[in-house]
């Protein structure tokens, strides 16, 4: 197997020897389903109970898309608005950089109080934990973009509006790509989050109610399948940012 070959399956093989190592320390120890499941225990939970915890997934997966979605929207346009203008970055990015340091599980009651219990706070949580990584790329493609690159272009006629919109934007994809797959991880853990006070679906509702029934091996099946969720959405943008933007990645994988 070569270099390149053993990289491509190097976090599946870290996976499995880390699965084998806690199943044999659970064997090994005797360790109570009660307090710390194997993964055994933790797989025929999820086959047991699939279709309730495929139910809960659904929810939370949708409600995630939703919230990231409003993300993505709102933290290009605000990226844009922040990078494209000095006095906007220098007044807006402290501010924001303000707002990304409160705790998102803070407002979740407060949402409640103006949404009420059910998808609402889900979608809004995992908007306001997601939208701050995708804004910060944005704008700081934009903002970092050459000054004499732009004077050359201003010289030959081009409009600032122009420079940004034909040169920089382009410039912000690998930021943007690099922004989504850390979003996306932060949306599901907002959507979880909240279902876990503020819904009764959901899989943050499944893990309160697994854990209040001493279900360990179904709290951990449940935790199973929101990283299953988050690595497949992941894995789905770094395909995507692969064959997009290849040309800002041409010196990786020279060996």
């Amino acid at each position: 197997m070569n270099s390149s070959a053993t990289e491509k399956f190097a976090p599946l093989i870290l996976l499995i020897a880390i699965i084998a190592l806690w199943q044999v320390v659970c064997w090994l120890f005797n360790v109570s389903e009660f307090i710390f499941p194997s993964p055994i225990q933790i797989v025929y939970a999820l086959f047991d109970l699939w279709g309730a915890i495929m139910g809960h997934a659904w929810r939370t997966f949708w409600t995630t898309m939703v919230g990231f979605g409003l993300s993505i929207a709102v933290g290009v346009v605000l990226g844009f608005i922040i990078g494209s203008s000095r006095f906007a970055y220098a007044a807006m990015y402290p501010l924001m950089t303000a707002f990304n340091a409160l705790p998102k599980a803070a407002f979740v009651p407060i949402l409640v109080v103006w949404f009420g219990i059910g998808i609402g706070p889900a979608i809004l949580t995992a908007f306001l934990i997601s939208f701050f990584p995708i804004m910060v790329n944005i704008a700081t493609g934009l903002a970092t973009l050459e000054p004499e690159l732009e004077d050359v272009l201003r010289v030959l006629g081009a409009r600032r509006l122009d420079v940004l919109i034909k040169v920089g934007l382009p410039r912000t994809m690998p930021y943007f790509f690099a922004s989504l797959k850390v979003a996306i991880t932060l949306a599901f853990v907002g959507t979880t989050v909240s279902e876990m006070s503020a819904s009764n679906e959901g899989i943050g509702y499944l893990l309160i109610s697994a854990g209040s029934a001493m279900k360990m091996p179904l709290a951990f099946a449940g935790l199973l399948v929101v990283a299953v969720m988050a690595m497949a959405m992941y894995e789905l943008f770094s395909y995507i940012e692969r064959h997009t933007t290849a040309w800002a990645h041409r010196g990786q994988g020279a060996h």
